[in-house]
């Protein structure tokens, strides 16, 4: 029947929904266990639309937003667990905020005033919130409204895709230069903790992120092909990563009857959670007086000697992990002396045609 469409679910089970199209009106929509639920209701309402007789419900006039977020961490959160606790505290967030109010009623113009007052608000430390963070925020509660639009048909249109998002800049290439790398490694091998040196040895000689290197486990580390092989980054994609030089000496060293499933850098007393660097890693900035570094920046260094030691972008980004060439034209501007060797030898053979 025209206007019926069969739909299974992710958890195998099967609903049919009936669509109502009468020109003049508006479009209704319902779903029903059965086909034969769904023809009853559809032929009905036809004929009480017809008949002038059908009374309208608001789309999203039944639930609120704290019904909506309650369910979403009930039933989607689970099948997200690569950053649920992020976007838990989000959606609680948006929960406290906006909670008492219909779906119905929360307007695009609503929700930009929350983007706003999270733009201007002060995190934890007592700094303002970051575009990326507040992007974050948004992307949290417009995942959410898209399943009720989608999946459970609470309402008609996601509100957050109408409003504009923070710019953010994913331009920042800051870098130790020869001297701070040599002052920031001296802190490290001085520190209290004995697991910052060789974390911070490894992100300087792999660009790995933080996260990767913290919840790094024995059995993706080969110490005999010196690789490392990540089963989950950032973008969802398997990464082979070169293992050389100190870095591998220091994992050798710490290789000593470990399990291959324990962590690589555990935490003194709970061997199940990765060792905790944070204090240990501003107490070594400041010892080697570098400011206006992060530890993702260790990164961004690694990337950069790459570059200025005539490594293509290709090989930067496939290094990386990075999706696109974008993410690593940051760095093209370090390899200008590979450029002009590429364009000697091109215009030398040009001249040589001549």
């Amino acid at each position: 029947m025209k206007g019926i469409d069969k739909r299974t679910h992710k958890d195998g089970t099967i609903s049919y929904r009936a669509r109502v199209r009468i020109k003049g009106h508006p479009v209704l929509i319902q779903s029903f266990a059965s086909k034969t639920l769904a023809m009853k209701w559809k032929r009905d309402t036809e004929s009480a639309v017809e008949q002038g007789k059908y009374a309208y419900d608001k789309p999203g006039s039944k639930n609120t937003l704290a019904e909506l977020i309650d369910r979403y961490i009930e039933r989607v959160l689970p099948s997200k667990p690569k950053n649920a606790r992020n976007v838990r505290q989000h959606l609680l967030w948006w929960k406290q905020e906006l909670g008492h109010c219909l779906l119905s009623d929360i307007k695009p113009s609503l929700i930009a005033q929350k983007r706003d007052e999270l733009l201007s608000g002060l995190t934890c430390k007592g700094k303002l919130r970051s575009a990326t963070t507040v992007v974050r925020y948004l992307a949290s509660l417009s995942h959410a409204f898209t399943i009720a639009v989608k999946d459970w048909e609470w309402m008609q249109e996601n509100p957050v895709l109408k409003i504009s998002k923070p710019k953010i800049s994913n331009e920042r290439t800051r870098f130790l230069s020869d001297e701070e790398r040599m002052r920031l490694v001296k802190a490290c091998q001085q520190s209290e903790s004995k697991g910052l040196y060789p974390v911070v040895i490894l992100a300087l000689s792999t660009g790995m992120r933080r996260g990767e290197i913290l919840n790094l486990k024995w059995n993706d580390v080969d110490l005999d092909r010196g690789a490392i092989l990540l089963q989950t980054t950032k973008n969802g994609e398997r990464r082979f990563i070169p293992l050389v030089g100190i870095a591998l000496d220091l994992l050798k060293s710490r290789c000593v009857n470990q399990s291959a499933t324990f962590l690589v850098f555990p935490a003194p007393h709970s061997p199940s959670k990765p060792i905790d660097i944070r204090s240990a890693w501003e107490t070594a900035l400041e010892k080697a007086g570098i400011f206006n570094f992060r530890f993702h920046d260790l990164r961004h260094t690694a990337a950069s000697y790459l570059a200025m030691n005539q490594a293509s972008l290709l090989e930067i980004g496939t290094l990386l992990g990075h999706k696109t060439i974008q993410m690593t034209k940051r760095y093209a501007h370090l390899s200008n002396a590979h450029i002009y060797a590429t364009a000697s030898v091109l215009n030398d053979k040009l001249r040589d045609n001549t």
